[in-house]
């Protein structure tokens, strides 16, 4: 499979490892900026590294990823994109509560956010389903026993751009590190379980 880049970062590929720096205050989201009285909302960006293939028809990409967890949002993520409308995100992510977490962004014109189940430790493997126009996302503490995170639908076309995505948003970035990066192309019978 041939990749590319939107927005370009540095890379290092050795074996089944890939390294991709997420440079400072990097992210995809996009949204309205409101006043709010504690926290954070998210600011529109769509600047992170994203190294991606092109797919056609169902699929199922797998993934291990890890990273230092420095700054609030920083994520090793997965990404499923038609256009800079149309996308969605799997995020192994610090959150704003401090917890390491299996988060999802699903972007049809304005991005929704969704905190997922907090894991332990500073790995995780992510998953991304496809059966026509329905996705699911998935995650795993082991590789081996997959749960869903989120099904949705995204009005794209036959062939989508799918990859790996490195943001920084609220921080000084750093390195995101994805292991076994696997693709098949199948259609999975049970799009909820991953299978």
């Amino acid at each position: 499979m041939e990749f590319k880049w939107l927005n370009e970062s540095e890379i290092k590929k050795s074996g089944n490892r890939i390294e991709i720096i997420a440079p400072p205050k990097t992210d995809f989201f996009c949204g309205s900026i409101d006043e709010c009285e504690e926290g954070m909302l998210p600011e529109s960006l769509c600047n992170a590294p994203y190294y991606y293939t092109e797919i056609e028809g169902d699929f199922v990409l797998t993934v291990k990823v890890s990273h230092d967890f420095k700054d609030t949002y920083d994520s090793a993520s997965v990404m499923v994109m038609k256009d800079l409308k149309c996308w969605a995100k799997c995020c192994f992510e610090l959150t704003d509560f401090g917890a390491h977490a299996a988060v999802s962004v699903v972007t049809k014109g304005d991005s929704d956010d969704a905190n997922g189940c907090n894991i332990e430790g500073n790995t995780a493997w992510l998953k991304v389903c496809r059966v026509g126009n329905n996705f699911a996302f998935h995650y795993s503490v082991d590789g081996k026993s997959f749960y869903m995170m989120r099904y949705f639908y995204l009005p794209v076309g036959p062939v989508v751009k799918v990859g790996l995505l490195a943001q920084a948003p609220t921080g000084s970035g750093g390195l995101r590190i994805y292991e076994d990066l696997s693709v098949e192309m199948k259609t999975v019978k049970n799009i909820r379980a991953g299978k």
